[in-house]
């Protein structure tokens, strides 16, 4: 059977072995459905098969084994570039993107030669299978380095633009103290500069949380006894003093306490009731509960709102992923789409989760804490 024949014969075996291969590249693959561990493994398979049954001459064979094969004008994405795309958000790296398309090689040529081995006039189908693969996976590695160069500087212009205003508010404020000499005017100004230097504070610590994450440090935890309504009241306190005229309930039952890094905490439900605030009704409270159940602490953070759609949804705990109206609401230019993904890395780092749904009503976060975090050694900080 010539290759192409059989890699459309065999084409769902050949998805299991590439589904069950994608979901041993860990960390990234936790966690996902079969249909995004097969992704665009489908169309990449039909593509090749397409370009075995199409006659080439030898110059066009060496063009293509180099990744070099000529691109149309304007021509839509292929599926090996959308492949490396969709990978890339979903935080693979470049060396496994690579081990999918070293697999699926290994895979069909086994699987072929297991249905009758290649015949000596079929060897030319091995040669074109090759110069196919290698073109597909230069595709891929070309896309996923432009996503990961294109994430990395959407960071740092974000940072940049959202990190202007603030350290503008403080340059001038310090030039305003130095001509003041009344007590009322220094406090005030005195109280815009902790509010501004405090913002700067959360978006840096935010890019240090990121970095350490993407560089599989994890989130840096240390945790004691604390009392988790206590920690997330406080927090609250803080929250409402912000953000003036919106109202934040607070509702505590059970027992609160744990064993958990309280700063820790503390920053992840103002990620969550930020978001809350930031996205929900204006006139609406943002509802907050902590639960003490057996054996772990629930957070639960309800906000009022027309509903996230599922395909926002899928994605709102990725970095840098900011709602559909980020930029037309009060306040979205405070942070850099990394307070969902930071508060879940935070949940993760005490073996918690965080998992959010939404309807045309409401939308809820809901945290699950246990009620020690994974012991680590006396006084060593938990890195995931």
């Amino acid at each position: 059977m010539r290759l192409s024949h059989f890699i459309l014969d065999e084409m769902e075996a050949i998805l299991v072995e590439w589904e069950t291969f994608a979901a041993t590249l860990l960390p990234a693959a936790q966690g996902m459905s079969s249909l995004e561990l097969r992704d665009h493994a489908r169309p990449i398979l039909e593509a090749i098969a397409r370009d075995l049954s199409t006659p080439q001459t030898r110059q066009a064979q060496l063009d293509k084994s180099r990744g070099l094969a000529p691109v149309l004008e304007n021509a839509p994405e292929t599926a090996a570039q959308t492949h490396a795309v969709l990978r890339a958000r979903r935080g693979f790296d470049i060396n496994q993107l690579c081990a999918e398309y070293r697999a699926l090689r290994a895979v069909v040529l086994r699987l072929w030669q297991d249905k009758g081995g290649a015949q000596p006039l079929e060897l030319d189908d091995v040669i074109r299978f090759n110069e196919a693969i290698d073109q597909a996976l230069t595709e891929s590695v070309s896309y996923f380095s432009s996503q990961v160069d294109r994430s990395r500087n959407l960071l740092l212009g974000m940072l940049g633009h959202d990190m202007r205003s603030p350290l503008q508010t403080i340059q001038m404020t310090a030039h305003h103290l130095a001509k003041l000499n009344d007590g009322e005017d220094i406090s005030v100004a005195v109280a815009r500069l902790i509010r501004s230097g405090a913002r700067m504070q959360a978006l840096l610590d935010d890019m240090v949380d990121f970095s350490r994450t993407k560089l599989g440090l994890g989130i840096r935890v240390v945790p004691a006894p604390v009392d988790v309504a206590a920690l997330v009241g406080d927090e609250l306190d803080q929250l409402r003093v912000a953000h003036g005229t919106q109202r934040v309930e607070l509702d505590v039952k059970g027992d609160t306490g744990a064993v958990c890094d309280g700063r820790r905490i503390q920053q992840m439900v103002g990620n969550l009731v930020g978001n809350a605030i930031r996205y929900g009704e204006p006139a609406a409270a943002v509802k907050v509960a902590v639960i003490g159940e057996d054996r772990e602490i629930s957070i639960v953070v309800t906000n009022c709102g027309p509903a996230i759609p599922p395909s926002v949804l899928r994605r709102v705990f990725e970095p840098l992923e900011r709602g559909p109206d980020a930029e037309t609401r009060a306040g979205s230019h405070d942070g850099l789409g990394l307070g969902l993904y930071i508060a879940r890395e935070i949940a993760r780092a005490h073996g918690g989760e965080v998992d959010a749904h939404s309807n045309e009503s409401e939308t809820v976060f809901t945290v699950r804490l246990p009620r020690r975090a994974p012991d680590v050694g006396e006084g060593r900080p938990r890195e995931r």
